[in-house]
């Protein structure tokens, strides 16, 4: 006789942008409120990695991670663009934990490759959490403003028509 097993996997939704300072190690202390919406996670750790379409960094919850590794191992690696997506995504990307003081270190490369200076924003990004230099995020942020009402309507307007289909 066979048993079935059910659990639900809690999705993680981070709120909030903060600005941080980092040291001279690359090292940021989190703000107590990421802390707190982050407090069943912390001692899983986290993976950091180059974002996609931004010069900035990604960091996600190890939980999360291997919820997005099930969509990436999903692909057919006899398929050259899939390995070379899966290659180029993968690269780069570190585990990374907080310390017992509640800071994070952000490896060399990667605070190089963000342009990472001593103003650091941490901005949620539902799952995961983005890491600019305080600059680029308000120049990114104003740009995307200029036309956020359009951008709004063509993302949220569609999937809502979708809904209704």
């Amino acid at each position: 006789m066979g048993f079935i097993c059910i659990f639900t996997l809690r999705m993680i939704n981070i709120i909030g942008t903060y600005e941080c300072k980092a040291d001279n190690k690359g090292r940021i202390f989190l703000p107590a409120p990421i802390k707190k919406q982050l407090k069943d996670v912390l001692k899983d750790g986290f993976v950091i990695k180059r974002s996609v379409f931004n010069k900035c960094l990604e960091i996600h919850p190890m939980s999360e991670w291997n919820m997005l590794m099930e969509q990436v191992n999903s692909l057919n690696r006899f398929v050259k663009k899939n390995n070379e997506f899966i290659r180029s995504y993968m690269s780069g990307l570190k585990l990374i934990n907080i310390d017992n003081t509640g800071r994070l270190l952000i490896p060399k490369d990667l605070f190089t490759y963000a342009s990472l200076n001593k103003e650091v924003v941490l901005s949620s990004s539902v799952n995961m959490i983005e890491v600019w230099d305080k600059n680029n995020y308000e120049k990114s942020i104003s740009i995307t403003l200029e036309n956020f009402g359009n951008l709004a309507e063509e993302v949220m307007g569609e999937s809502k028509k979708k809904l209704d289909e």
